[in-house]
């Protein structure tokens, strides 16, 4: 194996015991482009290319690690009290960089956010790409920028109070572009294989080379680009029976990476295995969080009221939701008739905030025939209740880009391939949006964007005038982020605080208990008016010479609403308006009469 350097200089490697090659020139400066000639065959780029300027298929370009950063006083983040917000940097605004993004980092911390969730910023082919289809692993996508922009973005980030996590693909290769089978067989698993293609070899003859590869560039963003953490894509797709598992060790080797700095490591996990929150001593991989599907799903039946495809399994009932703000996972063993098979695992003793809950994310609006938002199916104040149970539920809320202003663009299925990949990825999406019997018919099917078309990624960027016409939006969700942030009970996410009962089919409360500053109640009703002055249920009893007053409503004009009503009056007879949300909390007798 030999370096040639453009130009014509070439650097030869030896090859050492445990398989590496390796060799050294002090000479070649910083910025020239190199690839890797193996057995006489390539040159190909280098598979741990800090960064590819002309695209996955091009020479690397050698860099340094000398960007000048400013947050030496940044500690880190821990999940208890964040709020994520889930972009991708090519849609998230017009221009679609790096750069770019850092002027719209005052509006997050505005807003609310404490954390961004960078979907994968990974080289891979083409011109847009969700990110999913990452070929080098190490390098920033170039049309993203340099790898010193995504520095700085990180870096501005820090000086705004948000953290920086980044959504990482370590259960499979994009198809095009991906080298590393020229420089070792042993890469890929032969006993695996994901819906995305061949598996990573964690376990199988010569792992070792792999692990290091995905071990290290875990690492790499955490000590390089300051990074405070990782969401890590499809977990049930990293296949390995060794131990450690090489989620623990990855995830032990990142904080250690990290240094002083707090991180925290979040699975998305189709089968939701709570376990895997476990520390290493008790059987677990060490994760901080996990994404609740269940949450999503049962709030968007009871938005939309469909249960097509894999929504059959929800009613979106009242006891669903309130299920999930009281215990997280909603399958927590019991059987699925979605897989024909039990599905989930408890979670018993874990903090509320290592369920990540949802009402949107990059892939259940992609999930959609156009990319539609889910709000674009549901009534607006239904939506406005399920945004109140988002925010000031005790798990970890999590907004996706465009979601505070209620965004009207699609958010499209796009990737950009060559002409064979392309009509193999349109087919594909075809195939999966079968599943949807709304999906399945020929004119659909007929009229399904083409993933690679122009129009499919720049009609997905968001439109930031939005955030003024749609001010409402906004402010719905800056007062929400507020009561989670300042309200000294809510804040406090102490799901064992927290009660909750129905009151009907589509209607419930949840009440936490404090007895320092006093009880708060948050009403739900997701359907008709609920005109019930007596109701034997004991959650809606003040304590003791209190009453309740009314905090926040769902229904105030000034998100839309058409006005609000008090959900209990002075003499405690309760009314409960059509899909809205209110939230009280208790107070002396005194001071109720008087408000």
């Amino acid at each position: 194996m030999d370096v040639i350097i453009d130009g014509g200089k070439r650097i030869v490697l030896n090859k050492s015991s445990d398989g590496y090659f390796a060799g050294s020139d002090r000479e070649v400066p910083v910025g020239v482009r190199y690839r890797f000639e193996v057995d006489d065959t390539g040159p190909w780029p280098d598979p741990c290319s800090r960064y590819q300027p002309d695209g996955p298929h091009g020479a690397s370009l050698l860099t340094a690690d000398d960007y000048p950063w400013e947050d030496s006083d940044w500690r880190g983040i821990a999940l208890k009290g964040q709020v994520l917000y889930e972009l991708h940097i090519g849609t998230f605004t017009p221009e679609g960089t790096f750069a770019a993004a850092i002027g719209k980092l005052p509006h997050l911390a505005a807003l609310g956010v404490t954390a961004i969730e960078l979907l994968p910023v990974a080289e891979c082919p083409g011109k847009f790409n969700w990110g999913y289809d990452g070929v080098q692993l190490w390098a920033p996508y170039h049309v993203y920028g340099a790898p010193g922009e995504l520095k700085r973005f990180v870096d501005r980030a820090h000086a705004n109070g948000i953290g920086v996590i980044l959504d990482v693909v370590y259960n499979h290769i994009g198809p095009d572009g991906n080298y590393l089978q020229k420089f070792s067989a042993h890469y890929f698993s032969a006993r695996y294989h994901t819906d995305w293609g061949a598996a990573l070899n964690f376990d199988g003859e010569h792992s070792h080379g792999t692990r290091d590869f995905v071990v290290g560039n875990a690492m790499y963003w955490m000590r390089e680009f300051h990074l405070d953490g990782l969401r890590l894509d499809a977990t049930q797709s990293i296949f390995d029976s060794s131990t450690p598992h090489i989620l623990t060790e990855l995830i032990q080797q990142a904080r250690i990476a990290a240094g002083s700095r707090s991180i925290v490591v979040i699975a998305e996990n189709e089968p939701q295995r709570g376990e895997h929150l476990l520390p290493p001593e008790r059987g677990g991989y060490g994760l901080d969080g996990m994404w609740n599907d269940d949450f999503h799903h049962s709030a968007r039946v009871a938005l939309t009221g469909s249960r097509d495809g894999y929504f059959h399994d929800y009613s979106g009932r009242a006891q669903e939701l309130l299920s999930a703000i009281k215990r997280g996972f909603l399958y927590q063993g019991q059987f699925y008739s979605w897989q024909k098979q039990c599905r989930g695992s408890p979670l018993r003793g874990l903090p509320a905030w290592s369920c990540i809950h949802f009402l949107q994310n990059h892939d259940q609006v992609g999930n959609t025939f156009m990319g539609d938002r889910v709000h674009r199916f549901g009534a607006p104040d239904r939506y406005r209740a399920l945004t109140a149970l988002l925010l000031l539920g005790p798990q970890t809320p999590m907004l996706f880009m465009g979601q505070e202003f209620t965004s009207s663009r699609r958010f499209k299925f796009f990737a950009d391939h060559n002409r064979k990949l392309r009509q193999l990825v349109h087919a594909g999406r075809r195939k999966f949006l079968t599943q949807f019997s709304s999906y399945a018919s020929s004119a659909v099917q007929a009229l399904l964007p083409d993933p690679a078309a122009m129009e499919s990624f720049t009609e997905s960027k968001l439109d930031w005038g939005e955030a003024t016409t749609h001010a409402d939006s906004l402010q719905l969700h800056a007062d929400l982020l507020r009561l989670r942030r300042e309200d000294p009970v809510i804040s406090q996410q102490r799901r064992e605080a927290i009660d909750g009962a129905t009151l009907s089919e589509r209607a419930f409360v949840v009440r936490w208990f404090d007895d320092e500053h006093g009880d708060r109640l948050l009403v739900v009703n997701l359907d008709t008016q609920l005109d019930s002055p007596t109701l034997a249920e004991p959650l809606l009893a003040p304590p003791v010479g209190c009453g309740w007053v009314t905090v926040w409503s769902s229904d105030h004009p000034q998100y839309g609403g058409t006005g609000s009503v008090d959900p209990v009056d002075a003499d405690g007879r309760w009314y409960f308006a059509a899909n809205s949300a209110a939230l009280l909390r208790s107070a002396p007798s005194m001071e109720t009469k008087q408000s």
